[in-house]
């Protein structure tokens, strides 16, 4: 079987003239290997797959490995309650949680509002190295994830941008997710003034105008390289670069040594208190679906 290179990695470029930067994303088994977890029904497996394309595209910007982005969209109203995920280490991870009947009571196609109600959607750059915190919050707004995303860009950094994001099955049913960020470059990159509210550049309206042209279905290409569909899209310019990506996978931090660590912290009084009649404190992970286990007489001997 041919192996595709073009699943589970990012690229990022940058159309110097234009004052713009970009990122592509493309997810394939790390996304099949997320989802397999939970019995997703379409309309959530959809949601999620495109969540996740946006964090890769969001996460591959941090400044080192070491720093967290977290997506969060918290709801009142919608079946959906809660959708979470994060990028750390060019791992991702995510999960939704939802009430399965109303969502059955749904049609097919449901739109944004349906599916969350009133809620937010709250983005979150932690940087280990340097111990900053920075997180925006905007309402859920727009028909579908990209827009909301565009309407945090625009309400929280200013930064006038593009996002698109898309999915499709592939011959063995499997989902591949797919999704571009493209931005008007900010204060101190490639010597551009700060931006802030000044959105009066006809050279961004050109890049965007290139980049509304690109379609779903060459986003979730396996088997079209990245640097060709910059090329597509930015062949005209006089100079774009490839400043290279990352290979994602699939991670989890739910391993035993982190919880044990996490444990040990509580007092032996609150252990005790969390244990069942079996001496055992059962930690479920939302994000993987597995159960953990831990004896409380494996916390008193790491203790």
């Amino acid at each position: 079987m041919q192996t595709r290179t073009e699943l589970d990695r990012t690229l990022g470029f940058a159309i110097l003239e234009q004052h713009a930067r970009g990122r592509l994303v493309r997810l394939g088994p790390v996304l099949d290997e997320i989802l397999s977890a939970h019995a997703y029904p379409p309309v959530i497996e959809r949601l999620l797959a495109e969540a996740l394309a946006l964090t890769a595209l969001l996460g591959s910007t941090l400044k080192n490995e070491t720093g967290q982005m977290t997506l969060q969209a918290q709801t009142e109203g919608g079946p959906i309650s809660l959708l979470v995920c994060d990028y750390k280490d060019s791992e991702l991870r995510g999960y939704v949680q939802f009430d399965a009947e109303r969502l059955a009571q749904m049609p097919a196609d449901p739109t944004l509002f349906a599916l969350f109600g009133k809620g937010y959607l709250a983005i979150t750059f932690d940087q280990a190295l340097t111990g900053e915190r920075y997180q925006g919050i905007v309402p859920l707004e727009g028909t579908s994830l990209a827009e909301a995303a565009q309407s945090y860009f625009a309400q929280s950094e200013q930064i006038p941008s593009l996002v698109r994001l898309a999915h499709r099955h592939d011959a063995d049913g499997r989902v591949i997710a797919g999704g571009m960020l493209l931005q008007h470059l900010p204060e101190g990159e490639e010597g551009r003034d700060r931006l802030h509210t000044r959105l009066d550049h006809p050279e961004w309206q050109h890049v965007e105008a290139l980049g509304r042209t690109i379609k779903d279905a060459e986003l979730t290409d396996p088997d079209l390289p990245m640097e060709t569909l910059v090329w597509r899209l930015f062949h005209d310019e006089r100079e774009v670069r490839v400043l290279g990506g990352a290979t994602l996978t699939r991670g989890c931090r739910c391993n035993r040594e982190h919880i044990l660590g996490v444990l040990s912290r509580f007092p032996a009084e609150e252990q005790a208190n969390m244990a069942d009649a079996e001496g055992l404190i059962r930690v479920d992970c939302a994000f993987c679906s597995i159960s953990h286990p831990i004896r409380l007489t494996e916390l008193q001997a790491a203790a």
